[in-house]
């Protein structure tokens, strides 16, 4: 591959969601003008392009998702729907001039550092190219992810995962199984409820539901945020230190009791059939797994064309859903809302850093990062929304946006020193690791057994953060040379 004429940038970055767009507005904006975003999707917004199921929105409040630097006055609702942040987002690649800067429709398929001339080799569905610097931002819900089920190839109607929702297949009348009740089921299937002529969901465990308080945001408000932004910056902030508070209770399980308490009187309001209802308690602490919001899903389960089914999955035949009581749910459809590859992530196969070892391999089942951003053994790659950077309380925009301050400042210091490459000493990598899992111990996401997608195949939490955002902040936005491998620019080209 070295051998390849490729097409040079000082940075590149892959991925053109909230993370990439964010790191290609900084970098423009601070640093350089030399940044490619290679996205393969044939516009930006990530997981906002992607995700276009019915009744798909956002579970964090509009102030929050945004970036800090580009405040959306126009927010409609408490919380926005899809369109609406992938218009904020598009919005912002026209306003911080990146359209130069995007190249659309270009699959990366293997990024490899080359030892010799200290850089990275990029190649691309529609050329080759090489980097200095890359930044991963994928992100953790980009691959979905479908069980593999007895007989599923044999289904002979019409099958799809709500993150490749196929609009071309009229739900009208049809007879529909979802398969899946986490976040994005609880969006979809009040709207199917309403569509189709039977709806039957497969249900492996009871969410945790909370009230959903979205209200609509008026002109008179979009008019005094445009005329005055440190009125949205002050709402901005107070919804930000009201959801941080809650995280006391991700760190102190006792304290769920509260929010459990919100959430069975929620679950009673909305469900009047007792029979229903009790199979719909969750049997495990609230916050192991995502905490959900929704107002009209639960009431969805109790309408007449609807049943909720507690059975685990035995087969898929071709025009049913059997379980393990040899029921037979014939359906012509299924939906998958099963969620997302988060742990064990395909494109890490296919980052090779020094020696040819993948980030797969390096990993070893458990993704492991320092301030969840860099890797040891992978010099000038820096990763958005790593290992161990997710939320269960607040923002994750909050989080890329301390992890872009310390890529920043990471790569002033490279051009200060004068230097080539930058990359975590093992030992601080290590020790870092060692204190999340440290503070890890005894908060709700590992109480009791609990399993959830924030689990590695080693039944390590390698996805969320164990403490509050601020602190992450506090810690991720200054670059500690102590704690890194710097090398000379000696072999830079």
């Amino acid at each position: 591959m070295a051998g390849i004429d490729r097409q040079h940038v000082h940075v590149a970055i892959i991925g053109a969601g909230f993370g990439g767009l964010g790191a290609a507005i900084r970098l423009t904006r601070e640093l350089t003008t030399d940044v490619l975003v290679f996205e393969q999707a044939a516009d930006v917004g990530g997981t906002w392009q992607a995700n276009t199921y019915p009744g798909c929105a956002c579970d964090v409040p509009s102030h929050l998702y945004s970036y800090s630097f580009a405040l959306n006055p126009q927010w409609t609702r408490s919380f926005s729907g899809q369109a609406e942040i992938w218009d904020y987002l598009r919005a912002c690649v026209d306003r911080y001039g990146l359209r130069e800067h995007l190249r659309l429709g270009h699959q990366v398929r293997a990024v490899s550092w080359d030892e010799e001339r200290n850089r990275w080799l990029v190649d691309t569905s529609r050329g080759d190219y090489s980097a200095n610097i890359v930044i991963s931002a994928v992100g953790p819900l980009s691959e979905p992810a479908i069980p593999k089920l007895p007989g599923l190839e044999t289904f002979a109607g019409t099958a799809f995962h709500s993150a490749r929702w196929n609009h071309d297949h009229d739900l009208t009348g049809r007879r529909v199984a979802v398969i899946g009740t986490g976040a994005s089921a609880i969006q979809f299937v009040p709207e199917l409820q309403r569509r189709v002529a039977r709806l039957v969901v497969f249900q492996r465990t009871a969410p945790w539901i909370m009230p959903r308080r979205n209200r609509v945001i008026g002109r008179a408000a979009h008019r005094l945020y445009r005329g005055c932004p440190p009125v949205q910056r002050f709402i901005r902030g107070a919804v930000y230190w009201t959801a941080e508070l809650s995280a006391a209770a991700f760190l102190h399980p006792p304290l769920m009791r509260v929010g459990q308490a919100v959430a069975r009187r929620h679950l009673a309001r909305s469900v009047p059939d007792e029979t229903l209802r009790a199979r719909l308690v969750p049997d495990y602490t609230m916050g192991c797994k995502r905490v959900l919001l929704s107002n009209d899903y639960l009431p969805a389960l109790g309408r007449d064309n609807v049943t909720l089914v507690t059975e685990p999955i035995r087969e898929i035949t071709p025009d049913s859903v059997v379980t393990a009581d040899g029921t037979e749910h014939r359906v012509d459809t299924l939906v998958f809302g099963t969620g997302f590859h988060v742990t064990e992530q395909s494109w890490a196969r296919f980052i090779r850093g020094r020696g040819g070892q993948t980030l797969a391999e390096a990993w070893a089942g458990s993704p492991k990062a320092y301030l969840g951003t860099t890797v040891a053994g992978f010099p000038n790659l820096f990763l958005l929304l790593g290992p161990n950077t997710g939320l269960g309380h607040n923002s994750v925009v909050f989080m890329i946006e301390a992890q872009l301050d310390h890529i920043m400042s990471a790569l002033r210091h490279l051009d200060r020193a004068g230097a080539a490459t930058v990359e975590p000493k093992p030992a601080a990598q290590a020790a870092f690791v060692s204190e999340v899992d440290a503070r890890m111990r005894g908060t709700v996401w590992l109480r009791g057994g609990c399993h959830s997608w924030y689990l590695d195949a080693t039944g390590r939490n390698s996805t969320i953060w164990p403490s509050f955002s601020w602190r992450y902040r506090r810690r991720a936005r200054r670059f500690d040379p102590a704690a890194y491998e710097v090398t000379s620019a000696g072999a830079r080209q």
